[in-house]
């Protein structure tokens, strides 16, 4: 039969945290749950608990099959912990994952970090008062209606388009 270990060590063990000290802090914040009771880090865990994780969006849940304070691979993990998670779960985890692509449009995303300074570099830029326009009255307005226009069409200077027929060299 196996023995009562803590239970931030058994997450950790059985891979469910990183490290002993993510699994601590999971257990302060309340986030771990032994047969429905919150579980303080230091709690001992047995064989035929059930096990609760909240991770947000979702609350997995394991029974414990055997106990173990050392970490260990993860092809072994299946003899420790048995997933008894209800499928609703894993479709509320699937929802969330869709719905961060329907939120954002193609090709959007976070700036990268030229775009994030140049940004930055734009919003603190001194802003620059516009001078006032001159006076459009009628008076200016008949000075360019009378003036003639000098316009005469300049000579192309390059050669002419017959020598550039390619098809006739």
């Amino acid at each position: 039969m196996s023995r009562p270990v803590r239970i931030d060590s058994f997450l950790w063990a059985v891979r469910l945290f990183k490290t002993r000290s993510i699994a601590q802090d999971a257990c302060r914040k309340g986030r771990v749950a032994i047969n429905d009771v919150t579980a303080k880090p230091a709690k001992m865990v047995m064989a035929g608990d059930v096990i609760s994780v909240r991770k947000p969006p979702v609350t997995l849940s394991f029974k414990v099959l055997q106990t173990t304070a050392n970490r260990m691979g993860a092809k072994l993990v299946p003899e420790y912990i048995l997933n008894v998670t209800p499928p609703e779960q894993y479709e509320i985890l699937e929802l969330k994952r869709m719905s961060g692509y329907v939120d954002r449009a193609q090709g959007l995303g976070r700036p990268t970090k030229r775009e994030r300074r140049d940004l930055e570099q734009f919003l603190q830029a001194p802003v620059v008062e516009p001078e006032p326009l001159e006076d459009w009255s009628e008076e200016s307005q008949a000075d360019w209606s009378e003036a003639p226009l000098e316009y005469e069409p300049e000579e192309p200077d390059g050669p002419s388009p017959d020598l550039l027929d390619w098809d006739n060299w």
